[in-house]
């Protein structure tokens, strides 16, 4: 499938839920937002369907999102039948990790391929100041449980705050001893992301060489369907990864959609356009 620009278009994202057990400061308010109800979000046959009709237009990957994938009841069985479709070769999902660990086995009976875990800090005292719950040991048990099966990739994605108690390199060294590729997010200018600074590309590249051994770009075999661009460092398992939106725009090599759990298809995460699938 080609775009307007000549891009490849072979990606969706899907949200299966505008719901989630948590509050990070640059998603949502503290009190949340009102949750859209159980029928105005498509069903697991909807879904299908429309991942049916993306796949013969050249839709070849699926990524899985909400709010929080994992709150959505009976998961892993969506996941089961979309790895089913002809024409789809990768399933992936990214969660906040709370209930990964229940979870796990049964995701990997349906097939997933890889498994994307939010988080921005190793600190419980700044984890429940970025996400107002205190949740992050069950983030960890679901790491932990990740672990245990080396088939599906793991990544784990990190939004860079600027604030120091984040620490940043700890998280970083998680890649060390294990195959886990931990990727840095800069802050995007929308939605609650707007109140907050960030910290861009180069920055990060100064506060991780303080502490962590010599980087060297990653010129291997794609680690994944996105922008990331991946670094080596020396002694480590797992890559480091930047996703550098702001900083370093990859607009023009963008392959993705998005479909959200009302079933309207976005052509850009940045802007409104797009058309209700659901009411066609």
């Amino acid at each position: 499938m080609i775009d307007g620009y000549g891009r490849t278009i072979d990606y969706v994202r899907i949200s299966v839920t505008d719901r989630c057990n948590l509050r990070c400061v640059y998603c949502m308010p503290e009190e949340g937002v009102c949750s859209i109800s159980h029928e105005e979000i498509l069903r697991f046959g909807e879904i299908e369907r429309v991942c049916q009709i993306l796949a013969e237009n050249g839709i070849q990957k699926i990524k899985l999102t909400g709010g929080e994938p994992l709150v959505r009841r009976r998961l892993p069985e969506l996941a089961a039948a979309l790895k089913q479709i002809p024409g789809i070769k990768s399933l992936t999902i990214t969660t906040n990790g709370v209930l990964l660990e229940e979870m796990y086995d049964a995701l990997a009976d349906a097939g997933v391929d890889s498994v994307t875990i939010s988080l921005d800090t190793l600190d419980e005292a700044c984890s429940r100041r970025i996400t107002r719950r205190d949740e992050l040991n069950r983030t960890l048990e679901g790491i932990s449980e990740a672990l245990k099966y080396p088939e599906i990739s793991l990544k784990i994605n990190c939004v860079p705050l600027g604030i120091p108690e984040q620490d940043l390199c700890r998280v970083a060294l998680l890649a060390r001893n294990h195959r886990v590729h931990v990727r840095f997010i800069e802050m995007m200018p929308i939605g609650m992301g707007k109140e907050f600074h960030g910290v861009s590309e180069e920055e990060l590249f100064g506060i991780l060489g303080e502490k962590l051994p010599r980087f060297s770009p990653y010129v291997g075999e794609p680690l994944g369907n996105g922008p990331c661009h991946y670094y080596d460092v020396d002694g480590f398992s797992g890559k480091i990864g930047f996703i550098s939106a702001v900083s370093h725009k990859f607009c023009g090599e963008c392959n993705r959609i998005r479909l959200t759990s009302q079933g309207f298809l976005k052509t850009c995460l940045q802007y409104a356009a797009g058309r209700d699938l659901r009411e066609v």
